[in-house]
């Protein structure tokens, strides 16, 4: 049994409590720390893609933009890959409408027999990028050809860079997306070829 005086003493001795009181308040200290620098990271490169597709998509819109595709691309992608780990994946794809209004929009379809809004069971509908099935998007791969509207868009995804995501509730990969809107040169005349099909 320890001795009265002794646990007296004890209980006044505060030699350590700033070591105790530290323990306490560092995790926090240093998740808010580093949650900080992922921050300011995460917008960074968030705003290098935004200028990168900007510079990119002023690029596009020339006639000479099908020849110099590939170079395009790769600036974009090594403008990204800069400054984000050697891991990360960086996605291009480009979609060329007829019409800036066409963007996002899913194939027209007639929605016949039961009314369920999804295009099946046989229903006609509109091809508009002659790929032969039925899309969310009507959009046709590539830069598509004279007046085109195309959407451009960047996706980068890698780990994040401290590995104290999963106390702040944070997934453990960033994905960004970057997007620039591009009209090409009037060099020709546009085309616009559809063809009908029916859903499965």
């Amino acid at each position: 049994m320890i001795p009265f005086k002794t646990m007296r003493r004890l209980i006044r001795d505060k030699d350590g409590a700033t070591l105790t009181e530290f323990g306490f308040v560092a995790p926090v200290l240093i998740l808010m720390v580093m949650g900080i620098f992922d921050l300011a990271h995460t917008q960074y490169t968030s705003a290098l893609m935004n200028g990168a597709m900007q510079k990119a998509g002023r690029d596009l819109t020339l006639e000479s933009a099908g020849s110099n595709e590939a170079t395009i691309d790769a600036r974009v992608v090594n403008s990204v890959s800069s400054v984000v780990p050697n891991n990360a994946t960086v996605t291009l794809e480009k979609l060329s409408h007829f019409d800036f209004e066409d963007i996002g929009e899913a194939e027209e379809f007639t929605d016949s027999g039961v009314l369920d809004g999804i295009c099946n069971n046989g229903e006609p509908f509109v091809d508009a990028n002659n790929n032969g099935q039925w899309d969310e998007d009507r959009g046709e791969v590539g830069i598509g050809g004279a007046r085109d509207a195309v959407l451009y868009t960047a996706v980068v995804t890698y780990p994040r860079l401290f590995p104290m995501y999963g106390l702040a509730g944070l997934p453990q990969d960033v994905e960004l997306r970057a997007s620039t809107v591009l009209r090409n040169q009037p060099y020709d005349q546009q085309d616009e070829t559809v063809t009908t099909g029916n859903c499965v």
